[in-house]
């Protein structure tokens, strides 16, 4: 058994549209072909106990999780359950065993023989990969009857998940965000969070905003600024001062006596913090604790009182929570280490920020507060003795929470409310010890101990006891408030041919509209009109970079086959999908062998159209007609035929359309022809000339109509929009010198081609020469069909290679090109010239008087480069 290709789905893609997060494994399983049904009965017996989780059945928020994909139970692994689909539920059990609960999937045979795909969600996608490669190895070892250790793999997991796992405040926020049909973006390398899009994004770090005060954050950060301000606004807190040597604290000691505390000036989390401190040689320990963290320690008054903290979001009070150190509680029986033990047999306990509580960790903190109460961990507690295990009472060390929202006396809140103001937080923790919340602080004796900068949540989302509050709501409402849009528009665009001129096209006429356009095409990425990358970026990444900056307010993205297929779309959802055409390319790579199979992969992109957003179709094409069957979203068909019955048929249901009538490209609204001008008008066409575009147009037109642009605003846009080398590379450039014109395009299948020989035979021309290559990774027939139609326009060839030949070599390149070109024009003169720098040289200096050469280039950029220094020659 082996991984043949792993593959990771951020977005909606072929193997979901609704489950973005997904593992795609390709395994070869034929190695176990003849002995599986031998080794079912051991796995059947084994795996059950190795991975209990295997037969859980998902919680009930998962209800349509568990119609589609039911446990795995010891009797369907008896009855002969398919490899593939072990190996999914293996890979998922062991993600939900180390803390990640992920339900779906599902595997199928693939078009080789014994090879399956097996595709399943993940949490994380280092744990997504790494438990797709355990399972197999795991699910292997069984199999061939090895020893397995299962604890390293958990262990593994749980390592990757508190690396990359959001941590329990953040996730609140973002979950809170995406409940609204917020989008997300984690921004590379980092723990920040970019929550909706372009200019409208803001950002959240921890729980830490975009409207987090810097200044803020300094003064939080430095007790004494802190303790100085609020003492200056009449907000009670400990007396104290800052030390930096044992000098220091014996004087502070003179001064406020026992009990004592000492902690970081820095410090955050109760790092390096030490409380009720009764006598020097324990000030002295808590000194140097302190100072690991910080060489300046704060040693203040020890305020006697519960540890409370105030949770205050952008100017009120939000939540309250009592907080509880760790602790145990004696039997008379069991050792410390058994109570704690006991203790972290709490389902609700895990590791790290895993569950809602964290295990409690007999720490050195935990060895020192023993010692000095003269026990160890293999003391036993007198019956009904509470013994804290730490100085401070933070959740990340095995504290508890109780929810005290209700009790706060209005005198804490209002004072709670002053403190954030005061320090200058929109998100502020404010630690609080009293006797009693309930009861005014200024009566109990109470103190505001510390306020902090970025709070974390989940003693208020999970507490222990009491209601659990939605905090990150008010957080959502401050970022962005109602009647604010987080999002920005977004037209997306596939197909087989004329994706990049229909991206090109609607981004012109979006930039007319004086937006500020991202856009995304094979050419490179484009914000506002300047290319900032270059290349095939019509994949995820190229689409979250347009939708990451700052100053973009629509974007219109080219969105490719391979993105799709490799990723998955770089966005959920969009408002308007235009799907072009699908026709025979690119087949028999990553596993797509049929044009249907095709067509499934760009289908993709409507199904993403928001519900009250427009799939714009092309309704000459069977397979792109046929996609509306599957959308909810509103349908715009297009059409080069005027009498298109389907057309006909979808005007007379009160749908949109655009089609090609009389000349005219026509916007058809119920009983009502809009037109917006004649086709030849438009510089894209060629004078009418080049049909494809004509075509590209329509659709470019109906999808900005569809979006509300008004049609003279459509008709000015197509008008204004000039192909040239600059704006649009590699597709129909046109040079025209003195005796001859040059065609520069991007024609590279046979669909393709076909469209353009259309315009070629509309060209006048005394000679027409091409220069064409075949691809590599085209299946044989693909490339054939592609070279017959090239013989079949063109009087005279020039045959070269591509750079990269894409797993053919030149000489079988050269055979099958020279054979398509030949079978309909046998006498077609044909000059094989290997690199294409060459090949565009020899058709300059050999073009005849009145000529067209044609270029299908590989190499836009330097095409036009040369074509450029021959003009300038001239």
């Amino acid at each position: 058994m082996k991984i043949i290709d792993l593959r990771t789905m951020r977005g909606p893609s072929y193997w979901s549209v609704r489950h973005h997060k997904l593992i795609v494994l390709k395994v070869d399983l034929q190695d176990l072909a003849d002995t599986w049904s031998n080794a079912m009965p051991s796995l059947a017996a084994q795996l059950p106990e190795l991975l209990p989780e295997l037969e859980q059945t998902p919680p009930a928020e998962n209800s349509k999780t568990i119609h589609k994909h039911p446990p795995l139970t010891r009797e369907q692994l008896a009855d002969g359950e398919p490899l593939g689909h072990v190996i999914q539920h293996v890979a998922l059990a062991l993600q939900r065993t180390a803390g990640m609960p992920v339900y779906w999937g599902k595997s199928y045979p693939a078009h080789q023989d014994g090879v399956e795909f097996v595709v399943f969600s993940y949490q994380e996608e280092r744990a997504g990969r790494a438990a797709a490669e355990a399972a197999v190895q795991l699910v292997d070892d069984l199999c061939h009857g090895r020893e397995i250790q299962l604890k390293p793999i958990i262990d593994e997991l749980h390592e990757i998940r508190e690396e990359e796992f959001f941590g329990p405040s953040t996730w609140s926020i973002v979950s809170e965000a995406a409940s609204r049909n917020i989008p997300y973006i984690q921004l590379k390398n980092s723990s920040i969070i970019q929550l909706g899009y372009g200019v409208n994004q803001k950002r959240i770090w921890a729980t830490t905003t975009s409207y987090t005060s810097h200044a803020g954050v300094e003064v939080a950060g430095n007790k004494n600024r802190t303790k100085a301000m609020l003492k200056d606004a009449g907000v009670p807190v400990p007396y104290g001062t800052t030390v930096y040597s044992e000098a220091g604290l014996r004087d502070a000691v003179e001064d406020l006596g026992f009990p004592i505390v000492t902690k970081p000036l820095d410090g955050n989390h109760g790092k390096g913090a030490t409380i009720r401190i009764m006598n020097w040689e324990d000030a002295v320990e808590g000194l140097k604790a302190a100072q690991v963290y910080s060489r300046a320690v704060i040693v203040e008054q020890y305020i006697q009182g519960d540890d409370y903290r105030l949770l205050v979001v952008n100017g009120k009070l939000i939540a309250a929570a009592k907080r509880t150190p760790a602790a145990v509680k004696g039997d008379g029986k069991r050792t410390i280490q058994e109570l704690i033990d006991e203790v972290n047999t709490d389902p609700r306990r895990g590791v790290g920020h895993e569950k809602v509580l964290t295990s409690i960790k007999a720490d050195q903190h935990t060895l020192d507060i023993l010692r000095n109460q003269e026990l160890t961990l293999e003391s036993v507690l007198p019956e009904g003795q509470t013994l804290y295990l730490k100085s401070t009472a933070n959740i990340s060390t095995g504290g508890t929470a109780t929810d005290v929202t209700d009790l706060v006396h209005p005198y804490n809140l209002l004072l709670a409310e002053r403190v954030s103001g005061i320090v200058g937080l929109d998100i502020c923790g404010i630690d609080v010890l009293t006797s009693d919340i309930a009861i005014p602080l200024n009566e109990t004796r109470g103190a505001v101990i510390e306020v902090n900068a970025a709070p974390g949540f989940r003693m208020h989302i999970s507490p222990t006891d009491g209601l659990p509050r939605n905090v990150a709501a008010p957080v959502v409402d401050m970022l962005f408030p109602q009647g604010s849009t987080a999002r920005i528009p977004i037209f997306a665009v596939t197909g087989t041919n004329g994706k990049t001129t229909t991206t090109q096209l609607l981004s012109h006429i979006v930039a007319s509209k004086g937006y500020k356009v991202g856009h995304t095409t094979t050419s490179g990425i484009y914000i506002q009109g300047v290319q900032l990358q270059s290349g095939d970026c019509t994949g995820g990444q190229s689409a979250e970079f347009v939708l990451k900056d700052p100053t973009v307010n629509f974007a219109v993205l080219e969105t490719a086959r391979g993105g799709m297929l490799r990723s998955g779309l770089g966005f959920h959802t969009c408002d308007v999908a235009v799907v072009t055409n699908v026709a025979a390319d690119h087949l028999g790579m990553r596993d797509i062998y049929t044009v249907e199979e095709m067509a499934a992969v760009k289908g993709v992109l409507p199904r993403t159209v928001r519900k009250n957003g427009w799939a714009v179709l092309n309704a000459d094409d069977d397979l792109v007609y046929a996609m509306r069957e599957k959308l909810e979203c509103r349908v715009a068909l297009f059409s080069m035929d005027e009498h298109s019955p389907r057309i006909r048929e979808h005007a007379e249901q009160g749908g949109l359309a655009a089609v090609y009538e009389e000349g005219y490209i026509t916007i058809y609204k119920n009983s009502y022809k809009l037109r917006i001008d004649r086709a030849s008008e438009f510089p894209i066409t060629f004078g009418g000339r080049a049909t494809f575009n004509i075509e590209n147009s329509l659709a470019a037109a109906l999808a900005c109509y569809c979006y509300g642009f008004d049609k003279d605003d459509i008709k000015q846009a197509l008008r204004t929009f000039v192909p040239s080398a600059t704006k649009t590379p590699g597709r129909m450039n046109v040079y025209k010198f003195p005796t001859f014109e040059v065609i520069v395009d991007y024609a590279h299948n046979t669909h393709g081609i076909e469209k353009f020989a259309e315009f070629l035979n509309a060209t006048e021309a005394t000679h027409k020469v091409g220069v064409v290559s075949g691809l590599g990774d085209r299946r044989d027939e693909d490339t054939l069909g592609f070279s017959r139609v090239a013989g079949r326009i063109f009087d005279e060839v020039v045959l070269r290679q591509d750079r990269d030949l894409r797993g053919k070599t030149a000489e079988e390149l050269k055979e099958i090109m020279t054979h398509g070109l030949r079978l309909d024009a046998p006498e077609l003169p044909i000059t094989y010239i290997e690199n294409e720098m060459d090949a565009i040289d020899h058709v300059l200096t050999t073009a005849k008087p009145g000529s067209v050469v044609v270029l299908f280039t590989e190499n836009i950029k330097d095409t036009l480069k040369k074509l450029d220094e021959y003009e300038s020659k001239l």
